[in-house]
This record gives structure tokens, sequence and C-alpha cells, in this order.
């Protein structure tokens, strides 16, 4: 099966960890066709130098390598749609511009969608690293089974989304990625369960994401909650959660993103959602 790597950049990213990033695609033991490349508004040139090193270093491989460029810095909803709509092939694989897929990612998740042509989204069990050591910290485990998946839809995201790869025309059926201030994913898998697609998770480690100080008070505040209420209105509207769902997840939000403080938050995620390494 042929398939794309999809990626986003932006003037923010580390040079070091994209190259990193990027070298654990080109290490991979089953190689994609195709790798499509974002740039989310203009990077600096260390970026811009490191992705003409990865640029050569495709056409030697054999692999096309795409680069788009976005006039401006439109976020990742914008800017993975547009990826998406750029790439070849109908499997597509996310990657993140820092986390590092190991090296039978992508060969694990083609050998499944071999398997099982009716599941639209594949996702896996990641590990969290110190962003600078590499130190593991945790792992972020979601659960394999279809069934499993479309109940713990109802109240987190069922993916890492660095780990998934899926099929871009369910996808796009689906109405692809939109801007949702970092719920963009989750929002996309709740149209495409509406629509029934199907979901599965490898039980296997594909990914070390990189986590900093920072990671969680990005999970937190106004403007992040008011993010969460809009996505839960959306799944009680369209029959996704029950009205008593809605206030618990809401409540629960309510007190982790905006009552507790950012250093007590990550203490919470980290002992209530991770599994401690």
């Amino acid at each position: 099966m042929q398939f794309s790597v999809l990626g986003c950049v932006y003037f923010n990213d580390n040079d070091l960890y994209f190259s990193e990033a990027l070298d654990s695609v080109f290490g991979q033991s089953l190689l994609p066709n195709e790798i499509v490349l974002v740039l989310d508004g203009p990077i600096p040139q260390n970026l811009e130098t490191s992705i003409s090193v990865f640029k050569a270093k495709a056409q030697v491989q054999d692999i096309e390598f795409k680069i788009i460029r976005l006039a401006h810095n439109m976020g990742h909803g914008v800017a993975r749609q547009s990826g998406i709509l750029n790439c070849k092939y109908d499997l597509v694989a996310l990657i993140d511009a820092d986390d590092i897929n190991y090296v039978d990612r992508f060969k694990l998740q083609v050998d499944y969608f071999k398997l099982n042509p009716r599941v639209s989204v594949l996702g896996s069990q990641i590990r969290e690293i110190n962003h600078s050591s590499k130190k593991p910290l945790s792992l972020k485990k979601v659960p394999c089974d279809p069934e499993e998946l479309s109940i713990y839809l109802k109240t987190r995201c069922p993916f890492n989304q660095m780990s998934v790869m899926f099929k871009k025309q369910d996808v796009l059926n689906s109405g692809g990625y939109v801007d949702f201030f970092h719920n963009e994913d989750y929002y996309l898998w709740i149209r495409m369960r509406i629509n029934g697609y199907i979901f599965a998770n490898l039980p296997n480690v594909t990914v070390d994401a990189r986590v900093n100080e920072l990671f969680y008070n990005r999970r937190g505040g106004l403007k992040y909650f008011l993010s969460e209420v809009k996505l839960q209105r959306y799944m009680l509207k369209n029959g996704v959660i029950s009205l008593g769902l809605y206030i618990l997840n809401i409540g629960i939000r309510f007190l982790v993103q905006i009552v507790i403080p950012p250093r007590i938050r990550g203490k919470i995620f980290q002992l209530l959602f991770r599994r401690k390494l």
C-alpha cells in the first residue's frame, strides 16, 4: 500500500528536534512514497536549510517531497487541511515536527490496514519524553478496540494525534480539518464517528512525544475551556453524549482548566491520565 506522510512546521519549532523527527521518518523500515511538509507561515533560515537537506535526501531515496507554503501562520487545523489536500495517496500518516517515530511505526500501521480494510483511522500508544534530555517520563495509553474507542470518545480524545494514520477520503468526507482552538483533531474524530467511520489503536508504542514545562499550561485557561465547551455542545447536539454526561464533562473541564493552577494541573494529568515510567 502506498502512503503519504504529512507534517507541519512553524517559526517556533526547534531545528534540532525537527531534524530528529524527519530522521525518524527516513529511518523507517517501510519508507513512505511521499512526504508533504506544510510551512505554516514564514520560518527561520535554519529550518529552511534543514528542509533543503531532507528534500535532497528524499530525492536520493526516490521519495516525492512536497513543500506547501502558507503566507501567514494559520494554525494546525488550516495547515493540516492544506497538507491533506496536497497528499497524493489515500493513506496518510501524521507526524509532529518534534516527535520521534519508532522504526517500525509505518510498517505496523500499513500491515494493520491491509488486514482491517474497514478501519478509517489508526493510532497507537505513545511514550512521553523530556524535550531536551529525552528521558522517558510516562506512557499515554488509549483503547485499541473500536467499540471501546466509541465510548472513550465521549469523554476524551480517542487518539494520540502524532501517531495517527488515516484514509484521506474518509477524512475529507467528514469535512477534514477545520480551525478549532487546540481541538482540531478531536473535532474531526467526533464528526467521523457520527458518520459511522471505524477507529482503532495499536497496542504498540510507536512514537516518543516530547513534552516540556509548558505542556500542561496549554491545556488550561479561559480560551481553552471555551473551546472545550463548544466541542461538548456539538457532541450533545448531535447525540454523541447525554445531557448528564455533558454537564459532567463541562464540570470536570472547568475544575481542571480554570480553577486548578497549571502546576497542580500537570500533576493531576500525570496521576490520572499517564502511566509513570
